[in-house]
């Protein structure tokens, strides 16, 4: 499996906080992978060095064989890599169709056939939105909006998804229908990166995890194997 995201001896310190400490690893082609650790790991900062809304001080980043020094969150965007957030954030005072037009017009990394409203709403479908396409956002659940996100992230035609606590706060019925939803994504051939608290959703998702704690990576490897990694007990239960 070639690696389509590699992180090379990352380091990002705040001040005089090490925020993450010479972090490396690969994401293969195709790949389901968690990035997990308590809070405070340093999980959502490398997130934002990858996607490009901070910039790290030390080691690279590299995405399908390209540095990304330098480049602006746009750009990356534009060559693949797409993110959810934690919290939902979409334009209020737009419908569901709207939300997506935007992203596919501004940030697809591909470019696009046809109109983008037809586009959309192929896009509504997949995450299974299309019966609200013409809603206000403001209208929509809490699962329905985890979906609104993830359906941004795809408007941007994404090699890699990042998909960043797409089910916290949610139920047990609701994570199934995310976790379904990232495995359809999945085999469309989108490589899915998961940051994640809930541990039977990372257990049944990932094909790898790699383990932060304090800013440092203290695991990787097959999900049975690193959850009985004694480092691992210690920074989720302590000594």
């Amino acid at each position: 499996m070639s690696a389509l995201l590699e992180i090379d001896g990352v380091t990002k310190r705040f001040g005089g906080f090490t925020a993450l400490d010479q972090v490396s690893f690969a994401v293969g082609a195709g790949e389901r992978l968690a990035l997990i650790g308590p809070n405070g790991s340093g999980k959502s900062t490398l997130v934002n060095c990858i996607s490009g809304l901070l910039r790290h001080e030390g080691g690279r980043i590299r995405f399908a064989g390209a540095d990304l020094a330098g480049l602006a969150a746009h750009r990356r965007t534009r060559l693949g890599i797409a993110r959810s957030f934690q919290i939902p954030r979409p334009f209020a005072g737009m419908t569901v169709l709207e939300n997506l037009c935007i992203p596919l017009e501004y940030a697809s990394s591909e470019p696009l056939a046809g109109a983008p409203a037809e586009r959309a709403l192929e896009i509504l479908a997949l995450v299974g939105l299309d019966g609200h396409a013409g809603a206000s956002a403001t209208e929509l659940t809490q699962i329905d909006l985890r979906k609104l996100e993830l359906a941004r992230a795809l408007a941007a035609s994404p090699k890699l998804l990042i998909a960043d606590e797409a089910m916290a706060g949610l139920s047990s019925a609701e994570v199934d229908a995310i976790l379904d939803l990232l495995f359809a994504l999945n085999e469309r051939g989108i490589t899915v990166v998961m940051i994640e608290h809930i541990m039977r959703a990372v257990m049944r998702f990932s094909e790898r995890i790699v383990v932060l704690d304090a800013g440092r990576k203290i695991a990787e490897g097959e999900p049975e194997a690193v959850v009985r990694d004694p480092a691992v007990e210690r920074a989720y239960l302590g000594e």
